[in-house]
This record gives structure tokens, C-alpha cells and sequence, in this order.
């Protein structure tokens, strides 16, 4: 600052600061005392400029409401299972057709989060490992499905299933079994 103010110069530095450019003009005479620092606040840019977070919340995400419905699940033909709620929704072009209570499986035995399809169904089907019944069954993952629990109906959520989304109604998931096709969309997440 000493050469300027002997020289008389003008001077106008320019520095980026993330999104806006900060400049300031010294001159001469309005050149700081040495030892006191000026503080220039930075150009703020119209809120337009600004780029929206690159990492989506869960609320972007979601359809406003009480059941928390994921916007995948508003096209097409879909299981949306949310295990936050404790809701699985059947869904058709946005529009939920059917809404049941659900459980899931225990700590060693997760149900598994994603985008699945149903590949399977089995109205009177017994599991071959845990030999359970499993009426309405509905594959979507390995052998985790959407069925009925008689458990679930007696314990409620005291119990746990082995991986499959268990629901409460009989009533409800025939219905819903009934009008689920293979091929259909199966959504698992929690939020």
C-alpha cells in the first residue's frame, strides 16, 4: 500500500467467493492506515443464481401427507412400502387404491430396502424354510414377500418376521392380492 499511496494510483482488485464477485476500488486517499484492517462485505448474488443442494432430503422426496409416499411410487402400478409408517399402499398412477398395516423382519433378518418387482405369487404358500404359512404370498426379493400374518394379527408388533413384510388384515391383502400383477413394482424404504 505504500508504493500506491506514493504513485497516487487507482487499484481495483477482484476476488471470486464461491457464487458472486467481490471488488473494491483503493485509492490514495482512501487507502487503510497500516495495521487497520477494512472490512468490504461481498456482493450478494439474486437468489436465482444460487444452485439448489446436490444432496436431496428425504422430504424432497416424499408426497406431502400423512402415509409419507415416496414420488416413485406415483406412476405405474406399484407396491409402495414405507417402514417408517408401518404402511404397505397400493398405488396406481398416483392414486392409492388399498393402504394396510405392516411389519418387518427382525435385526438378523432384515427386510431388504429398494426397487423390486413381483416375481411370484402363491395364494396358500408355506414357507420351505421356516414352515409358516404364508397366504397371499407376493415375491418381490429372494424369499422375502408381502403376506399375510396371523401373527402379526395376534402379537401386533411385538413380533418380527424373517424378512417379509407381514400384514395385519386378511381382508385387505386378498384384495390387494388380487389385484397385484407379476411384473408390478415393489418399493421398499423408510421415511
Amino acid at each position: 500500500m505504500g508504493i500506491l499511496r506514493k504513485l497516487g494510483a487507482t487499484t481495483t482488485a477482484v476476488a471470486m467467493l464461491g457464487v458472486g464477485v467481490l471488488t473494491a476500488a483503493t485509492t490514495a486517499d482512501a487507502a487503510p492506515v497500516a495495521g487497520k484492517a477494512v472490512a468490504v462485505a461481498p456482493k450478494v448474488a439474486p437468489k436465482a443464481a444460487v444452485a439448489p443442494a446436490a444432496k436431496a432430503t428425504a422430504k424432497s422426496t416424499l408426497v406431502p401427507g400423512k402415509l409419507r409416499i415416496d414420488r416413485r411410487c406415483m406412476k405405474g402400478r406399484i407396491l409402495c412400502i414405507n417402514k417408517k409408517t408401518r404402511k404397505v399402499v397400493l398405488m396406481v398412477n398416483g392414486k392409492a387404491l388399498a393402504v394396510g398395516d405392516a411389519r418387518f423382519g427382525a435385526k438378523r433378518t432384515p427386510t431388504r430396502n429398494g426397487s423390486f418387482k413381483v416375481y411370484r405369487k402363491s395364494k396358500n404358500h408355506v414357507s420351505s424354510i421356516y414352515h409358516s404359512p404364508m397366504p397371499y404370498a407376493m415375491f418381490f426379493s429372494g424369499g422375502q414377500a408381502v403376506h399375510y400374518s396371523s401373527d402379526f394379527r395376534a402379537r401386533g408388533y411385538n413380533g418380527a418376521s424373517h424378512g417379509c413384510v407381514n400384514m395385519r388384515d386378511k381382508k385387505k391383502i386378498a384384495w390387494i392380492f388380487a389385484h397385484v400383477k407379476i411384473g408390478d413394482k415393489v418399493l421398499v424404504y423408510s421415511a
